[in-house]
């Protein structure tokens, strides 16, 4: 597989003067999310005088949908949006690279994205697909004002939020993990790191279980090579977010252990053994989405591309 040895990310990772040593990749990873998360401070303050805090943090209670949906679209924005400032600054002086190496190049990223977002939003939905069809789930009774119709503002505004977090994520991981790893080692390593990095750093989450730490190193995995065929992160970073907005505020799931704020179309609710649902974790920790992710992955190693065709044909 050529897409894989010689992907465009791996070109890209060797534009600059240096590729950072694995030895400190892996915790600069670590660093770079955890600083990031601080910069959620300054927003909280101004929300806890707003609206007050309690032990689980600030009160957004009764808060109007469209109100609510800024507010957790900006906590989304101010947590990750130094993970691209912190990367920019190390390639800029260490590596001695542009930012857009990274895969953000500008051919056909307008297509690559939309299909990304299309993909990302029919994978979560074969989910919950394969939820209903084992009895899995069920619409929940919950405050009209809330959801459906009434939440279209704030669902729609949320969205920015998870534009920012999806793609940072894959910055850090599919970005500059994956490709400086695999670049200057193996492919595979660089895979596998940044699979099993993607899964430690959702560690901390609520309700995290076994197979929910799996769920999170298949969903690595898959990025990587989703990324790795694609040659950009254009399609993955669309990926991500739908993945998340979808799941967290198209119908109403907990999102890798958290609540979406803003509203929600589809109010639903996981029913049955938590194996199957994922439980408190939302689907992301049960196997419905296990054998979303194995299918995924197995149609990105397998799938003829047109240039794998005219290649056989040539033969």
């Amino acid at each position: 597989m050529k897409w894989f040895t010689e992907s465009r990310l791996f070109d890209l990772a060797r534009q600059g003067q240096r590729l950072t040593h694995i030895g400190a990749v892996i915790p600069l990873s670590f660093f770079f999310a955890l600083t990031s998360q601080l910069g959620i401070i300054p927003l909280i303050i101004i929300m806890g005088s707003i609206y007050g805090l309690t032990e689980n943090g600030v009160s957004m209670k009764g808060v109007p949908p469209l109100e609510a949906g800024f507010w957790m679209g900006l906590q989304l924005v101010f947590s990750f949006i130094l993970i691209y400032v912190i990367l920019w600054a190390w390639l800029k002086f260490f590596e001695k690279r542009q930012f857009w190496t990274l895969g953000y190049e500008a051919k056909n990223a307008l297509m690559k994205y939309g299909r990304g977002f299309l993909f990302g939003a029919l994978m979560f939905g074969g989910a919950v697909g394969i939820l209903a069809i084992f009895g899995g789930v069920a619409f929940e009774a919950g405050d009209p004002t809330q959801q459906g119709a009434a939440a279209l503002g704030g669902v729609a505004l949320v969205l920015i939020g998870w534009v920012v977090q999806g793609a940072a994520e894959e910055v850090l991981i599919r970005g500059w993990t994956l490709p400086v790893i695999g670049a200057r080692y193996k492919p595979w390593i660089g895979l596998l790191v940044s699979s099993l990095v993607f899964a430690l750093l959702h560690g901390l989450n609520p309700g995290l279980s076994a197979i929910a730490l799996v769920n999170l190193a298949l969903f690595g995995v898959f990025a990587g090579l989703y990324a790795m065929r694609e040659g950009s992160l254009w399609g993955i970073s669309a990926l991500h977010s739908v993945w998340n907005w979808v799941q967290g505020n198209f119908f109403g799931f907990e999102v890798s252990g958290t609540n979406a704020g803003g509203g929600t179309l589809f109010n639903l609710m996981e029913t049955g053994a938590d194996w199957l649902t994922g439980g408190t974790f939302g689907p992301e920790g049960g196997l419905a989405v296990t054998i979303v992710l194995l299918i995924a992955i197995a149609i990105t190693l397998l799938w003829k591309s047109k240039e794998t065709t005219q290649a056989i044909t040539a033969q």
